[in-house]
Order: structure tokens, then C-alpha cells, then sequence
């Protein structure tokens, strides 16, 4: 059986694919905190920091690791001349520090699985100006370069790095502009397809990204936002 890491996996997007993922692969999880659905699910877990916390405590990770998925973000709206530069560092180390911290240190045992995929997460912002997005937007776009890069110096060894772009996602992270019936159904509006993404549509995307039939794709940013980036 494969062995997959999901960070970030204690709600959200990195449960619905650990959800997912645990009946097919050897899953490895790691958060700040133990969900109870998370807990049920009786993945191995570790609970730490990905951006601030040492990274030893994964030292017990198989020599082999076939996935890598970092789902952790954030999601900071502000004009910008009420952005601090603390803001933006915040936003960067939370998006692309967290995720070079992980990828690095997996790195050893990414290669030796001798085929594996990397999946990252920006944002639908990157490629579609919204108005106080800079940060967030900022940190995405830089997550977006990293795995393009990464996809290129690892392709090589059998390292496919892709990068999902979601749209307005129906989780915790994203509860203050989905807190009413009415910012849904004017967020909705705003989508082609007219509804919010759910936590299993990125999910399932990523489940694939991980799997053998994804083989021959790296280097992608795949949208997955209702038709926004690209439908009028």
C-alpha cells in the first residue's frame, strides 16, 4: 500500500481527502489539532505547526512516501492601506513557507518512493483580480511559482508537483463571508456553475492528482471555481 502525508488535515479540504484517501493509501496526517473526525477516521497522526514547530516529530514517516499534499492557507481581506507588512509575512509563511518546510523535508523519501505527486493549494485570486486579495493573493501566486518550479527540478525523479485553485470553498476558514443565507446565495451568484465550492470538490481532485492515472501531469495550476477564472 502507498504511503500519502496530508497536512492540514483536521477539517476542511485535508479531511474530505483523508476521507478519502484512507481506505486506499497508508495515510499519514498532521495538524495543529486532533479533530474527532479526524481522530475517527484513526489515520497516523502527528500534531504539530508546519510553519513554526521543529519537524523531527515526523522523523517516524516511512522511508517511502508516494504523496505530499499541503492544504493549509488563509484567508486575509483588507484594503490595502490596512495591511501591514506583518500581514503580508503572516499570509507568505503560512502559504509558502509551511509548504517549502514539508516539501523539504520529505524530499529524501518523495524520491525514494520512485514515482510521487506533490499537491499544493493557491487560490482563484491569483488569476482573477479581486479587490482586497493583495495578500492572500501575494502568497498564492507565490505558492503557484513554487510548485511550477518544483515540478520542473523534480520531474526528473518521478516528482509530479501540481497546484488546485479554488474558488469561495464552504469551510471554516472561509465562515465570516459564508456566515448567512444571504452572503451564500450572493456568493453563489458570482459563479458560473451559481453555487460555492464544497470542501469534496477539491478533494476529489487531489485524490486524483495523487493516484497512478494522474501519472503524466505536473506542473499544472488546475481551477476548480465554478467556472469564475475563465466563464462570463
Amino acid at each position: 500500500m502507498k504511503n500519502i502525508l496530508i497536512v492540514g488535515a483536521s477539517k476542511g479540504i485535508g479531511l474530505s481527502l483523508a476521507q478519502l484517501a484512507i481506505s486506499e493509501y497508508s495515510t499519514f496526517t498532521l495538524s495543529r489539532t486532533l479533530t474527532p473526525e479526524l481522530a475517527a477516521l484513526q489515520t497516523r497522526h502527528v500534531s504539530l505547526d508546519a510553519v513554526n514547530d521543529p519537524l523531527e516529530a515526523l522523523q517516524d514517516l516511512p522511508d517511502a512516501l508516494h504523496g505530499l499534499v499541503y492544504c493549509p492557507g488563509s484567508i486575509t481581506l483588507k484594503t490595502i492601506n490596512r495591511l501591514t507588512e506583518e500581514d503580508f509575512i503572516a499570509d507568505f509563511r503560512q502559504n509558502v513557507i509551511g509548504a517549502v518546510r514539508l516539501i523539504q523535508y520529505c524530499l529524501p523519501r518523495l524520491k525514494r518512493a520512485g514515482g510521487a505527486s506533490v499537491v499544493l493549494f493557491s487560490t482563484v485570486a491569483v488569476k482573477t483580480g479581486m479587490a482586497f486579495h493583495s495578500s492572500i493573493a501575494a502568497a498564492k501566486a507565490g505558492v503557484e511559482g513554487l510548485g511550477k518550479s518544483l515540478a520542473a527540478e523534480l520531474a526528473s525523479q518521478q516528482i509530479r508537483v501540481n497546484v488546485i485553485a479554488p474558488s469561495l470553498t464552504q469551510t471554516s476558514l472561509a465562515q465570516a463571508l459564508l456566515n448567512t443565507p444571504e452572503k451564500i446565495e450572493a456568493s453563489a451568484k458570482r459563479h458560473p456553475i451559481n453555487r460555492i465550492g464544497q470542501p469534496e470538490d477539491m478533494a476529489s481532485l487531489a485524490h486524483f492528482l495523487l493516484s497512478d492515472q494522474a501519472s503524466w501531469i505536473t506542473g499544472q495550476v488546475i481551477g476548480v471555481d465554478g467556472g469564475l477564472s475563465s466563464l462570463r
